[in-house]
């Protein structure tokens, strides 16, 4: 482990933590004698403390969205236009970030400073060639998919659609790049400037629509979300100069570490795109619904967003570098008392939180959008469907700890194939919920679905934990027997 710094938590970047988390922290270390369920809990407290943030400028954006377009015709041109380049983002980065991890851990702890940079270099050229290429398809066959997925779509409301897409492009190299460098600070347990970082692309959207929105209508949201992810990006990488990381573009052939990277890599984006599928299911669903289902839909997922956005990054963004280091070095009872003490930590404060959510969602709504061009209708029609989607919560939160688990002992292959029933239950349950709730019925199937996803990951982790444990005595056992001998 890098100790450049003393307590790599309050300094990030260069950026220190405030004063009030710098005592907070310290209290907690004192307590909890650094141990690793200790420094995760420390971890996501700075986490949450700077997503706090974030989602306040996120809340902000949304509402001066709310304000400027309501549920405007080119705001569903623009969600379905951000649709595919924000899910190729999560797709491929994500799924690289969850499988470089566990590895660069490894060569942290064993190998030097120039074949971390070297896994990095190799890793990071293959991501933007991938984005690349990926971003240059999505807009050559735009006119083609952009039809399926706006199929209530007029052809002037298509023909914008496609115009915003082919201008947000540049995001998936951007945004892909951010995401990359952010897994890697992460995974040197750098926390608190990664999760700041992204207070910068919402306050810029706003800048740009105050400055633009009346002129150039939703362009003026992509130009914001342009420029910020862009600055987003130079940001990360000077932190991660900082912590003696360059962003170079150097090939070195497929190394054993980059093959290793390949092979977990290839099985969760897999499973991401089936997983992330779902989103862009439901969004072309809403689209074959009434005028304004799309913006609907999104606008009765934002409360949700916001929550994750604080409470399930932090949660994961915590736990993810620690569970992977106890998985490299064989600490299955470390995995298994983790999982067990954050499962009753999460239960115990999201099942309150969600039902307090629900019970106010309606006001939640009002106070949030009912203003300018939001009408006490849309009010109606969107709690409906926040209320729908809150349901989702806790069982979302509880998965994503599985989730972590089986990414950190490097068992994608089970993520691919829960992504996969996931996607065809979401598909068949959109169908059966629309007909009789319709937009809110398409978030109500996203609930069941998170609900039947945690049981499947808990039971694949449960079998994970005993099987490595049991593998682990029998092949201690077995040099005991030869050494003896």
């Amino acid at each position: 482990m890098n100790n450049d710094h003393p307590n790599p938590y309050l300094d990030n970047g260069g950026l220190l933590a405030p004063r009030g988390i710098q005592v907070i922290s310290r209290v907690l270390s004192k307590a909890f004698s650094e141990s690793p369920n200790a420094k995760i809990f420390r971890a996501g407290l700075i986490v949450s403390c700077f997503g706090v943030l974030t989602a306040v400028a996120m809340t902000a954006r949304e509402l001066t969205i709310a304000r400027y377009f309501g549920r405007d015709d080119s705001i569903d041109a623009f969600l379905i236009a951000f649709l595919l380049p924000s899910f190729i983002v999560s797709l491929v980065v994500s799924s690289l970030g969850a499988a470089f991890v566990p590895v660069f851990i490894d060569a942290r702890k064993h190998r030097s400073e120039a074949s971390m940079q070297e896994l990095f270099s190799n890793v990071l050229l293959l991501d933007i060639l991938a984005l690349s290429v990926i971003a240059v398809i999505l807009g050559l066959l735009s006119p083609y998919y952009l039809p399926y997925l706006g199929s209530g779509f007029s052809a002037a409301k298509l023909r914008l659609t496609r115009e915003l897409l082919l201008c947000l492009l540049p995001f998936i190299l951007f945004n892909g790049t951010t995401m990359y460098v952010t897994a890697v600070l992460n995974a040197g347990e750098r926390f608190a400037f990664p999760a700041l970082v992204p207070l910068v692309t919402p306050l810029i959207v706003i800048f740009f629509i105050f400055l633009l929105a009346r002129s150039v209508g939703a362009f003026a949201i992509v130009a914001g979300t342009l420029t910020g992810s862009a600055l987003e990006t130079l940001a990360l990488a000077n932190a991660l100069k900082k912590q003696g990381i360059r962003l170079l573009f150097r090939w070195s052939g497929f190394t054993p570490d980059v093959q290793s990277v390949l092979r977990q890599c290839c099985p969760m984006i897999a499973g991401s795109f089936l997983m992330g599928s779902a989103l862009v299911v439901d969004k072309s669903m809403a689209a074959m619904l009434s005028h304004g289902s799309v913006a609907a839909l999104s606008y009765g997922n934002r409360v949700i967003n916001g929550v994750f956005a604080i409470g399930a990054t932090a949660l994961g963004t915590a736990t993810f570098p620690y569970l992977a280091r106890m998985a490299a070095e064989g600490d299955w009872n470390g995995c298994r008392h983790t999982l067990k003490r954050y499962s009753i930590l999460v239960i115990l404060t999201s099942i309150p939180f969600t039902l307090g959510l629900m019970a106010f969602s309606k006001p939640l709504v009002r106070v949030l959008y009912q203003r300018g061009a939001f009408t006490v209708a849309d009010t109606e029609l969107v709690s409906k469907v926040q209320i729908c989607y809150l349901i989702q919560i806790p069982f979302y939160l509880w998965g994503l700890l599985f989730v972590k688990f089986l990414s950190a002992a490097r068992r994608n292959d089970l993520l691919m194939f829960g992504a996969a029933v996931s996607l065809v239950f979401d598909v068949i349950l959109n169908f059966t919920f629309m007909r009789f709730w319709g937009v809110a019925g398409i978030a109500l199937s996203t609930s069941v679905v998170y609900i039947c996803s945690l049981l499947f990951l808990m039971v694949c982790s449960l079998k994970v934990l005993k099987k490595s444990q049991n593998t682990d005595t029998a092949r201690r056992m077995t040099a005991n027997t030869f050494y003896l001998g």
